[in-house]
C-alpha cells in the first residue's frame, strides 16, 4: 500500500482492469486500449457528446431490472406468496429509464411532482406508481389522487386528512400505506439511514396503530399495510429481516381490526463502488428476505402478505458511467505522519472538467468510487491519486483516492464507474456549469435522452438578459 493510501484500497495487480463487480456488464478495453461501453469507445462518446457525460450500458440497466424482479418473484414464491417491485425513480429518472424498467415488468416510485410528470411522461400507468414523500403538497395530493395512482405512502397524521379530503372531493377511493420507523437502520452515514426514530420520515412504531385506526375511519381511503425504508448501501438480508419481523408484529395486531394485504421493505439495496465493496448476491437477499418474511408469518400464525419492494441504486447504479477530460495534474508534497524518518511523500492531483456539480456524492456522503484512464490503456507504474473536479470548492472531490498508470495526463479522459444512481439526479449548476447530458449505448450505438445544459440555457431564466441574446452575442 502506498503512504496516504486509505486502509481499505489495495493497489491493482492491472491498473487498466475493470472489475465486473463494478463496471457496466458491456464494459471492455479495445484492442487498442481503449474503454468501450456496448460498443462505442470513450473517444468516440467524447468526440460525439463532449466531457463531463453520463453513459449508461442500456442493456446491462434492463438486465438488472428484470432479473430484480425475476429473482424477487421466485422467491417469494418459494414461501407461498407475491411481489411487486417498485424502481425508486430518485437514483435516476428519466423517460427512456421509465420505459426500460416498465417493459421488465417493475412499477414506478415517484417523490415530487416533477417525478410523476417524467414518469407519466415515460408510458408508466398512474394505477402501477407509488407515491413518496415527509411533505406532499396540497396540488400535488389532489393531482395524483385525480389521476387515480395507485398507492401514496402516508408520511403523517396530517397527510391522512389531507389525502382523505381529495379523495372526497374527487369521488375516489385512494389506497394508502403507512410508513413506519422500525427503529432498525443501516450501517452507513447518518444521512443515509432512514429509520431512526428522530429524523423526517415516517411515523414510530408506538404510534402506527392509532395513525391505521385514523386512515380506517375515512371512507375514502383504503388502507393496504405498512412501509419502511431502513436505508441505503445494504449488503445484507439481517437489516431487512430485523425489521420485517417488528412490522409484522404490528401488522398481525393490525388484522385484528381489519385487512392488511400488503407489507412494502422499501429498498437500500447496495452495489459495488470499489474493490472493498462485497454486497450480498441478490439471490441470497431476496431468499433472507422472504425465509425471514414466512418464518415471522408461521410463528404468529397470520397469512403471508403480498410483499412489495423499493430499489433504485442496484437497479440503474452499476449500469452508468461518467467520463471527463483531464485538465491539469499537479503533485502535491504532503508529511507523512506514519514516517518515523519524517520523509514527506507526495500525492497526485487529477484535475478533470466536471466535480461536484455531476456527482454529490462524495461531497455530501465521502463517498468512494473507482476511476479508469479510459482513451488508452497505459503501461506506466501506477501512482495513487485523487480525482479533483473545477469548482471553486476544496471539497469539490470525484474520486477520493485509486490507483492510476502515473503518466496519467492533461487531455487523457478517464471514466468513474458506477455513477448510474444519484449521480444526475444530485446534479447542480454550481459555478453555472450545465447539467452533462446522459447518453444511452445499446449494441454499438449511442443516443442522447437527457439533453446537456448549454450557457444559453443557463441564461434564459436570468431576467436581465433579453429573450432573444445568446450567450455567444453577449461575449462578442
Amino acid at each position: 500500500m502506498f503512504a496516504l493510501a486509505p486502509e481499505w484500497l489495495t493497489v491493482p495487480v492491472d491498473a487498466n482492469a475493470l472489475d465486473p463487480a463494478i463496471w457496466p456488464e458491456n464494459a471492455e478495453r479495445t484492442a487498442s486500449g481503449e474503454i468501450s461501453i456496448a460498443g462505442v469507445s470513450a473517444s468516440e462518446l467524447a468526440a460525439q457528446f463532449g466531457t463531463p457525460l453520463y453513459v449508461f450500458d442500456e442493456d446491462d440497466v434492463r438486465a438488472r431490472a428484470e432479473h430484480m424482479r425475476v429473482t424477487f418473484e421466485s422467491a417469494f414464491a418459494a414461501v407461498g406468496t407475491t411481489v411487486s417491485v417498485y424502481y425508486a425513480g430518485k437514483a435516476f429518472l428519466s423517460t427512456a429509464v421509465v420505459g426500460w424498467v416498465r417493459e421488465a415488468g417493475l412499477r414506478v416510485d415517484v417523490c415530487s411532482g416533477g417525478e410523476l410528470a417524467v414518469a407519466l411522461a415515460g408510458g408508466a400507468d398512474a394505477a402501477q406508481l407509488g407515491f413518496h414523500g415527509n411533505n406532499k403538497s396540497i396540488a400535488e395530493i389532489e393531482r395524483a389522487v385525480g389521476l387515480g395512482l395507485g398507492t401514496i405512502v402516508i408520511d403523517s397524521a396530517i397527510e391522512i386528512e389531507r389525502v382523505a379530503a381529495a379523495a372526497t372531493r374527487l369521488g375516489r377511493t385512494q389506497a394508502v400505506r403507512l410508513r413506519v420507523n422500525s427503529g432498525v437502520h443501516a450501517h452507513t452515514h447518518e444521512f443515509l439511514a432512514t429509520a431512526h426514530e428522530d429524523q423526517k420520515f415516517g411515523i414510530t412504531l408506538a404510534d402506527a396503530a392509532e395513525l391505521v385506526a385514523a386512515i380506517r375511519a375515512q371512507s375514502s381511503l383504503d388502507f393496504r399495510g405498512l412501509h419502511c425504508h431502513i436505508g441505503s448501501q445494504i449488503f445484507d438480508a439481517a437489516g431487512f429481516a430485523e425489521s420485517a419481523a417488528r412490522l409484522l408484529s404490528l401488522h398481525a395486531e393490525l388484522l385484528a381490526d381489519g385487512p392488511v394485504p400488503e407489507l412494502n421493505l422499501g429498498g437500500g439495496f447496495g452495489i459495488a463502488y470499489t474493490a472493498a465493496d462485497t454486497p450480498t448476491p441478490l439471490e441470497e437477499l431476496a431468499a433472507g428476505m422472504a425465509a425471514a418474511v414466512a418464518a415471522v408469518c408461521a410463528r404468529l400464525q397470520i397469512p403471508l402478505p403480498h410483499i412489495a419492494i423499493e430499489p433504485g441504486r442496484s437497479i440503474v447504479g452499476p449500469g452508468g458511467i461518467t467520463l471527463y477530460e483531464v485538465g491539469t495534474t499537479k503533485q502535491v508534497t504532503v508529511p507523512d505522519a506514519a514516517s518515523n524518518d519524517g520523509d514527506d511523500v507526495t500525492r497526485l492531483y487529477v484535475s478533470v472538467d466536471g466535480g461536484m456539480s455531476d456527482n454529490a456524492r462524495p461531497a455530501l456522503y465521502g463517498a468512494d468510487y473507482t476511476v479508469r484512464v479510459a482513451n488508452r490503456a497505459p503501461a506506466a507504474s501506477v501512482r495513487l491519486v485523487r480525482v479533483a473536479g473545477k469548482h471553486c470548492e476544496s471539497g469539490d472531490i470525484v474520486v477520493d483516492a485509486d490507483y492510476l498508470p502515473g503518466d496519467v495526463a492533461p487531455g487523457d479522459l478517464v471514466a468513474v464507474a458506477a455513477t448510474g444512481a444519484y449521480c444526475f439526479s444530485l446534479a447542480s449548476n454550481y459555478n453555472y456549469l450545465g447539467r452533462p447530458p446522459v447518453v444511452a449505448v445499446r449494441r454499438g450505438v449511442a443516443r442522447v435522452i437527457v439533453r446537456g445544459e448549454t450557457e444559453t440555457d443557463l441564461l434564459a431564466r436570468d431576467t436581465g438578459v433579453a429573450p432573444t441574446t445568446t450567450n455567444e452575442e453577449r461575449i462578442r
